[in-house]
């Protein structure tokens, strides 16, 4: 039997009733990710697979490191078949981790091969995979078509021009592609030396002026519209914890003036301005009828060696182990007592705040079902077992059956295939109710 077959994961019969009969056939509503949305303009056709398998995907990145490859065939200047080489030598090496099912799922369903990937297969691998990927149902759009992507949302700095989704939206392909509003850039009042050029950067993106707070949170507004207008109605953020120190506006615009002026923020005052920013980012998202994505708990580019020769976003980053609960309530509290919290999706990085989390969109609830959403195990947790432990703790706390589902929250085109993977897992866990969801370890 090949190892990724019609009943992959599906370890009762109650899921392969529900996995064939219902979840298979439903279209893909990716509504976050990392897709460059000029490939997507571009209808970009790779020219082989390292291309189009290894571009920006940290993941892999990171159990290449663990494999002892030199970073020179990870983000280096190696050429695509090195590069994906050194990968055949590490995907053996990646059993029970999820790149495992992820890489031959994906060799699966994009090519047609069942044979797994090792240093003796690899040859053949790269051949048959690389004879098929200038047919069209490989380019950017076949992909999308292929595997009917009816809804895409990329991850869009507020300086960015929009000019892909622009495209995009005049071309007439069937996935409608919308940016999502990313400004977490916006209080990096710690390093005035990037912050600076940002904010005037965002001053040039919105035609305003940021010389001053007022000024300032103005052109994030003005973004706000510009991003609307396009369609979108997402917002995204990232932190390590949730920002509930709120200053005065005095002292707020003290913080922006300090760091305009090139006089870096202390963590304290950071902290404060990241609050002050996000309050009034979240009135505006609930006053647009936008939702607000937060995704909460990592520690980034911890590995500074790393950091200074590469950059951000290539494998640095860890879970980290702050104290969540507080601030995040008074965060969402400090909104709801105006009723201008917004639709909001709260993802945790340390699985550890899984029940922290999905008790705590309960206490926010109300007027729209599923309003506070428990996002899908994210990064560190989007595998197996980090997703079955999501959805037990907002099962046993909350309700199941309002729950968003899955997206991708990749850089590769390759990856559609993780929403087969999640729902196959969704499957078994609710086939294998009561018991699977309170008493016991799902099976592997």
């Amino acid at each position: 039997m090949a190892f990724i077959h019609d009943e992959f994961l599906l370890n009762n019969e109650p899921a392969r009733r529900l996995y064939h009969d219902y979840a298979l056939a439903e279209p893909i509503l990716d509504y976050h990710n990392h897709l460059p949305p000029g490939e997507i303009a571009e209808n970009r056709q790779f020219a082989n697979l390292g291309e189009m398998w290894l571009e920006g995907d940290h993941y892999k990145w990171r159990a290449m490191r663990a494999n002892g490859e030199p970073e020179e065939v990870i983000t280096g200047n190696a050429g695509a078949k090195d590069k994906y080489l050194a990968w055949a030598r590490t995907v053996p090496h990646t059993l029970c981790n999820p790149l495992y099912h992820w890489t031959h799922l994906e060799l699966k369903r994009h090519f047609g091969i069942d044979t797994l990937l090792s240093t003796d297969t690899a040859e053949e691998i790269w051949e048959t995979a690389n004879g098929k990927l200038a047919r069209p149902e490989l380019s950017v759009h076949g992909v999308l078509e292929q595997f009917d992507v009816r809804a895409l949302c990329t991850t869009d700095d507020p300086t960015e021009s929009l000019e892909y989704h622009v495209a995009i939206a005049a071309l007439g392909v069937r996935t409608k592609v919308y940016p999502t509003f990313r400004p977490d850039k916006a209080w990096g009042v710690d390093q005035p030396e990037l912050f600076n050029v940002w904010a005037d950067n965002l001053a040039k993106a919105a035609d305003g002026d940021t010389a001053t707070l007022p000024g300032f949170l103005a052109a994030l507004g003005k973004r706000v519209d510009d991003f609307h207008a396009v369609g979108s109605r997402l917002s995204d953020h990232s932190f390590p914890y949730c920002f509930d120190d709120f200053p005065s506006i005095a002292e707020a615009s003290n913080i922006f003036d300090k760091a305009r002026s090139g006089t870096a923020a202390t963590h304290e005052e950071q902290r404060k301005f990241g609050a002050h920013v996000m309050e009034h980012l979240g009135r505006l998202y609930a006053q647009k009828g936008w939702a607000m994505q937060m995704h909460v708990g990592p520690q980034r580019n911890y590995t500074t060696r790393l950091f200074e020769t590469i950059g951000p976003d290539i494998g640095g980053d860890s879970i980290g182990d702050w104290p969540q609960a507080a601030p995040l309530a008074k965060f969402l509290d400090r909104l709801e007592q105006d009723e201008l919290l917004p639709k909001t999706i709260l993802y945790n990085n340390n699985l550890m705040d899984n029940f922290t989390f999905a008790t705590m969109i309960g206490n926010f609830q109300g007027g729209i079902p599923g309003k506070m959403q428990f996002g899908s195990g994210w990064w560190h947790a989007d595998q197996q077992e980090g997703m079955e432990w999501q959805m037990k703790a907002l099962a046993n706390t909350g309700l199941l059956a309002r729950f968003i589902g899955m997206l991708t929250d990749s850089r590769s085109f390759l990856s559609f295939p993780r929403h087969e993977y999640f729902r196959r897992t969704l499957c078994t866990l609710i086939g294998d109710y009561p018991r699977g969801i309170n008493t016991r370890r799902t099976r592997h």
